[in-house]
């Protein structure tokens, strides 16, 4: 994913407040994964593993982005999509290293499932990590890269 500059109008909308839940706290992201892995085998889907945190503001700007009705459409046609929270740093850090996903990158960071749970793509370079910098567009084309492959 590139970045490039963009102005105001073309990046992702900025929360108004952080205290939205999006991470719930003490919940098993194990289990969590594991149904969403039978989810997206019954509806041919691939799972989104989306690691971040209540506290962190990009989190905030990436959760209303997928929430747009073009990005949603996309989403929810494509993916199912667990939510990770890793804290301060210190929850969940083995699933961080199960998917290749490198915390001191930053968050929001992502992973992508196949419905076996093979890791077809991981997060190594902080791509999210500056939502607020992205555009739509740019989660749009990701999302679409990495969709299932229509039968």
């Amino acid at each position: 994913m590139a970045a490039t500059k963009r102005s105001d109008a073309t990046k992702l909308q900025q929360p108004t407040s952080t205290s939205k839940v999006i991470y719930a706290p003490g919940v098993d992201a194990h289990g969590e994964i594991k149904h969403a892995l039978e989810l997206a085998t019954k509806g041919h889907k691939r799972v989104l593993v989306v690691f971040g945190a209540n506290w962190c503001y990009d989190c905030h700007v990436l959760d209303l982005a997928f929430h747009r009705s073009d990005v949603a459409g996309v989403l929810q046609q494509n993916f199912e999509v667990v939510h990770v929270d890793v804290g301060e740093g210190e929850k969940n850090q083995d699933i961080m290293q199960q998917y290749e996903v490198p915390m001191k990158r930053g968050i929001p960071a992502v992973a992508v499932l196949d419905g076996n749970g093979k890791l077809l793509y991981s997060q190594k370079g902080g791509e999210f990590e500056k939502a607020r910098a992205l555009a739509p567009e740019d989660v749009l084309q990701f999302l679409n890269k990495w969709k299932p492959v229509a039968r």
